[in-house]
């Protein structure tokens, strides 16, 4: 490859003529000049033996900012094509790591038969989302980074790199325990969730750390993978739509001047809100819980107050969740990986409120470009709720037939140990059980239309009213 691009003249040269010439891993290095249509074709070339040969499926472009060892990145006569318009390195910096996963994924694209590209860079410009996923770099293992972290794939989100997130557990360095399960448990909810570290610090698996964080980690992870189908639903909103998968307090509570300063908590997709724990020992905070119905995520509590700060504690095993009242989020069982269990039956849990709500739920054939030709189904869920009745009803678009046969219904936040039922689905009566965690649950076919629970007496959310324990 070195031979073919010095004889084709496709490496970036000095304002004197010479070859660029800088130290990285390898040791002294030429570098291609991704600014140029030919050498961007000529790059995806070389990833057909990869993929064809070798089974790679996806590239991590890491230094490409470019980074160089004596300088850090190019000198500034390092010249350019710039697609046509030739410039020194000051104006095509920002762009040339941009340019190569650009070319990267044209390979990916080309020799891929059809599946998904996937990559990552490390150097990101506007624009850079319609080619990889990026990680906000080398961090250090510090609180003061994972606050870094949470700041950073929030803002970038808003700038409209949603696919992000950081070094789980800091890549230099190495964290305590507990920091590195309140980062699991914080990049759970970050699109981009893995775990990354220098060689020379340490084992940062997660199970590192003995055998409670072990479990605790399992625990985070576990929600991540149930997760998934409402990760998936996020990620389909912010290629159609364009709208951030992290959603940081004042992008969505702009007209609130309260929200303005807080950067903690945020959003992930339309109806989850997260509330990362940032500090070490930390077994309770103050936060800030917008105007609205909010249920814990883990155990169905209802919070005392709304749109002011409010404490709650925050158990070393768990990370604080709150749910809008009304929503549905979509979960798989659980899984080690997505082809574990061919097929796998969706549950869709919808929280009881009072008045209406509207959810998404996203679903695909999972790799492949059919769903640029609407081979998708695009569900919108409508929860209607008052005393002692919830209904959910359905509707979707595109031409996508899932396999399964049944989706599971649990309804959360009703709040009736003792009550006689009554189910509905599709004008056929149901029957429903309650599980240990005051929960119940109904099965209904693939593309049941209207599901109906009732329940008398009538106790709606009173033994659920007290302090959050998150």
């Amino acid at each position: 490859v070195w031979v073919e691009g010095v004889e084709k003249g496709y490496f970036c040269r000095r304002q004197d003529g010479n070859l660029m010439k800088g130290s990285v891993w390898p040791g002294l290095c030429h570098f291609p000049d991704f600014t140029r249509p030919d050498v961007r074709h000529w790059w995806a070339d070389q990833f057909q033996g990869l993929i064809e040969e070798v089974g790679v499926h996806g590239i991590w472009n890491d230094m490409n900012e470019p980074a160089v060892f004596e300088d850090g990145t190019f000198p500034h006569d390092v010249r350019h094509d710039y697609d046509g318009h030739p410039c020194s390195h000051r104006k095509a910096h920002n762009i040339y790591g941009m340019q190569m996963i650009r070319a990267t994924q044209e390979g990916l694209r080309r020799f891929g038969k059809g599946k998904r590209p996937f990559s990552i860079t490390r150097s990101a410009y506007a624009g850079t989302q319609r080619f990889a996923c990026g990680w906000t770099g080398d961090n250090v293992a510090s609180w003061e980074h994972l606050n870094m972290a949470n700041t950073q794939c929030q803002r970038l989100a808003t700038s409209g790199m949603s696919f992000i997130g950081s070094d789980i557990g800091g890549f230099i360095e190495t964290p305590s325990p507990e920091l590195y399960l309140r980062w699991i448990q914080l990049a759970v909810f970050h699109p981009f969730f893995r775990t990354h570290s220098s060689g020379d610090h340490g084992d940062q698996e997660p199970w590192s750390f003995g055998e409670d964080t072990t479990d605790w980690v399992r625990r985070a992870i576990e929600m991540r993978y149930r997760l998934l189908p409402a990760v998936y639903t996020a990620f389909w909103q912010y290629v159609k739509d364009g709208t951030p998968m992290l959603r940081s307090l004042p992008l969505v509570e702009h007209e609130n001047p309260d929200a303005y300063w807080r950067s903690a908590e945020f959003y992930f997709g339309d109806h989850l809100y997260v509330v990362p724990i940032l500090a070490e020992g930390e077994e309770g905070r103050f936060l800030y819980l917008p105007k609205s119905d909010w249920f814990s995520y883990h155990d169905d509590s209802r919070p005392k107050a709304v749109a002011t700060d409010i404490w709650i504690e925050c158990p070393i095993d768990r990370i604080p969740v709150f749910v809008r009242g009304g929503a549905v989020i979509p979960h798989w069982p659980l899984q080690q990986h997505t082809g574990e269990i061919p097929n796998p039956e969706p549950e869709l849990r919808a929280w009881w409120k009072n008045g209406n709500e509207t959810s998404r739920w996203y679903e695909d054939q999972g790799d492949g470009e059919a769903w640029k030709h609407g081979v998708y189904r695009d569900s919108t869920l409508r929860v209607e709720g008052a005393e002692g009745r919830i209904t959910l009803t359905r509707d979707w678009e595109g031409s996508w037939t899932p396999v399964y046969e049944t989706v599971h219904l649990t309804l959360c936040g009703i709040g009736s140990a003792e009550a006689e039922l009554k189910v509905n689905i599709d004008g056929h009566e149901a029957a429903a059980h309650r599980g240990d965690d005051g929960r119940y649950r109904v099965a209904a076919p693939r593309d049941f239309r209207s599901a109906t629970l009732e329940w008398s007496p009538v106790r709606v959310g009173r033994q659920h009213e007290r302090s959050v324990e998150a």
